[in-house]
């Protein structure tokens, strides 16, 4: 399976021609590419796809996704690593 997940921007920085970022899906963090959504910065949260940030959401839909996500068993299975 191949859902979008949502995850808190940790940090930015320049790196392979594009902007990119470290995001913090509840634990596991990633190396995650912002080139479709130059509005997003630190602290903001976004829906991510496959390495890719497609659109910012809020703290507050980010929050109840991934519950969601937790209850169903499906971030260990997007993110390949277990939760902190």
């Amino acid at each position: 399976m191949c859902l979008a997940v949502p995850g808190r921007v940790e940090e930015i920085y320049e790196g392979f021609g594009s902007r990119m970022a470290r995001v913090d899906f509840g634990g596991v963090v990633k190396e995650v590419c912002l080139a479709y959504v130059p509005e997003i910065g630190v602290g903001d949260y976004t829906i991510v796809h496959v390495g890719f940030a497609i659109s910012r959401i809020d703290e507050a839909q980010a929050r109840e996704t991934l519950d969601m996500f937790r209850q169903l068993g499906l971030l260990d299975e997007e993110l390949g690593e277990a939760e902190k």
